[in-house]
C-alpha cells in the first residue's frame, strides 16, 4: 500500500513519523509533495522518504492520498489531482471545517473519502484523532485510517455532526492547556520557584493527570475530589477558580471554537 501526502508540514511530519515507528509503513510505501526544495530534502533526510514538487505525481502514486494542507489551498489542490483520483482511491482529509460534502463538492464527483482531525501532540506520539468516514467510503476505510492515525496516539471514531465539537475539545485544547501551564508556572514563579523548574511541575503534572483519568476510567470529578481534602490548599485554590468562572470561561471558550468551526 502506497501512501502519498500532499503537503509536508508539520501533521504530516507526525503522521509519518508514527507509521514508520510502529512498523505500519516503511519509508518505501510513503512519497510526499512540498512546495519549497527545503522542505522535501529536510523530510527526504528525516524519514528517507521520496519527496517531489508533483501533486499529481504523489496522487497518481498513492493508493491512499492524505491532503494535509490548509483548507484554503483544497480548491487549487484538488483541480490538480482531480483526474488521478479514481473511485477506487482512498482520499483522507485533515483539514478543519470542510466536510465530506464540501471536499465532494471540489472535486466534482463521489469520493471514497474520509475525514481525519488530529491535534499537535500528534508530534511527540500523543495525539487523539478523530476519524468520520465519508458517505461513499468503503466498509473498511474507516479501519483503516483508525490504525494509520492510531500509530502516533489515540484515533475514535465518530459521526461528521460531531466535528466541530471535537475540532474544539481536540483540536483547540492543547493552546489552551499550554495557557494553562503558562499560568501554573507563572504562580509557581511569582511563589519563589525558578521559571525551568515550574514548567516542569506544572507540564508533568497536566500529563499525569490526563493520563490517571484516561487510565482509571474514574469521573474527573471523583479524581478531583481525591486531592481535595477538607480544610486543605487544594480545595481553597478550587474555590477561588470557581469564583473567578474557571468552567464557564472554558465551556466559553469551546463554544467559540465551535462557531467559528461552522464558518470555515
Amino acid at each position: 500500500m502506497k501512501i502519498g501526502f500532499i503537503g509536508l508540514g508539520n501533521m504530516a511530519a507526525a503522521i509519518i513519523g508514527g507509521l514508520l515507528e510502529s512498523g505500519i509503513a516503511t519509508p518505501a510505501d510513503i512519497v510526499g509533495s512540498a512546495k519549497t526544495r527545503e522542505t522535501r530534502a529536510r523530510m527526504q533526510e528525516r524519514f528517507g522518504i521520496d519527496a517531489s514538487l508533483s501533486n499529481v505525481e504523489v496522487a497518481n502514486a498513492a493508493d491512499v492520498l492524505i491532503l494535509a494542507v490548509k483548507p484554503v489551498f483544497f480548491p487549487q489542490v484538488i483541480d490538480e489531482v482531480v483526474t488521478s483520483t479514481a473511485s477506487d482511491k482512498l482520499v483522507v482529509s485533515i483539514a478543519a471545517g470542510l466536510t465530506c460534502q464540501r471536499i465532494e463538492e471540489l472535486f466534482g464527483h463521489p469520493v471514497r473519502l474520509v475525514r481525519c482531525m488530529p491535534n499537535t501532540p500528534a508530534l511527540v506520539g500523543a495525539g487523539c484523532t478523530a476519524v468520520c468516514a465519508g458517505p461513499n467510503a468503503q466498509p473498511d476505510d474507516e479501519a483503516l485510517c483508525l490504525q494509520l492515525m492510531g500509530s502516533f496516539g489515540r484515533a475514535i471514531a465518530i459521526p461528521e455532526r460531531l466535528m466541530d465539537a471535537e475540532g474544539a475539545v481536540g483540536g483547540s485544547s492543547p493552546a489552551f492547556a499550554f495557557m494553562f501551564i503558562e499560568a501554573l508556572a507563572d504562580g509557581a514563579v511569582a511563589a519563589g520557584m525558578p521559571r525551568a523548574q515550574s514548567y516542569e511541575f506544572a507540564a508533568q503534572s497536566l500529563l499525569g493527570s490526563a493520563k490517571l483519568v484516561l487510565e482509571s476510567g474514574k469521573h474527573p470529578g471523583e479524581l478531583k475530589d481525591m486531592v481535595c481534602s477538607p480544610g486543605g490548599t487544594t480545595i481553597e485554590g478550587v474555590r477561588v477558580l470557581e469564583e473567578a468562572g474557571f468552567r464557564g470561561a472554558v465551556m466559553d471558550a469551546i463554544d467559540a471554537c465551535v462557531q467559528k468551526s461552522k464558518q470555515l
